[in-house]
């Protein structure tokens, strides 16, 4: 008996870190378009390509039968000049494609790309998403609207100022789309619909 426990142990403890990877990866897909939930994401980006990976492009795209897609562009080298496409679908990571970029002679590359933080973040985008569903409810009375597409929007030339947050969303049952425009403060550049 004494040389089963410690097998028994070990067994233990790696269905527990089996489990704890297998959700983890999954939850991606339930996050809720919150800040709380948009943190968890960009915790996530983080995990998988580190907490100083820069990227072009960042999108949140919410499917009623498969949850969370995030789609993003990124690079943890900026000065290889290669980028990698991907899409994190229903907890699996999958590579769409290699990218090759090219900057201006006499500028670094990471002067065109951003980084999760303080100035794009995640949980401020969530949060874009929460004022934007409310907004609805108070001036329109819109009820069940739920998250389309969240998006970083980075400009090609770089220039921070010009960053957006882009929000859309849309009624439980489809139909018309709601667009926000959102600077990176917070403050609101358009409403369409």
């Amino acid at each position: 008996m004494k040389n089963f426990t410690p097998k028994l142990k070990r067994l233990n403890l790696l269905l527990v870190l089996l489990l704890h990877v297998t959700s983890c990866s999954n939850s991606i897909q339930n996050q809720p378009a919150t800040a709380d939930g948009f943190q968890n994401i960009e915790n996530a980006l983080k995990d998988q390509f580190g907490k100083d990976a820069f990227y072009t492009d960042l999108t949140i795209t919410y499917n009623q039968s498969i949850g969370n897609i995030v789609g993003v562009t990124v690079t943890e080298i900026p000065e290889s000049l290669k980028m990698g496409q991907w899409n994190l679908t229903q907890g699996n990571w999958q590579q769409n494609s290699d990218i090759i970029i090219e900057v201006p002679v006499g500028t670094k590359a990471s002067d065109f790309m951003f980084q999760l933080g303080e100035t794009i973040s995640l949980s401020k985008l969530g949060a874009l998403v929460e004022q934007s569903i409310q907004k609805l409810k108070d001036e329109k009375q819109f009820e069940n609207l739920t998250l389309s597409t969240a998006r970083v929007f980075y400009p090609d030339n770089g220039d921070i100022s010009k960053a957006e947050y882009f929000v859309n969303l849309q009624p439980e049952n489809g139909g018309t789309t709601f667009r926000f425009r959102y600077s990176l403060n917070g403050n609101l550049i358009s409403m369409n619909y």
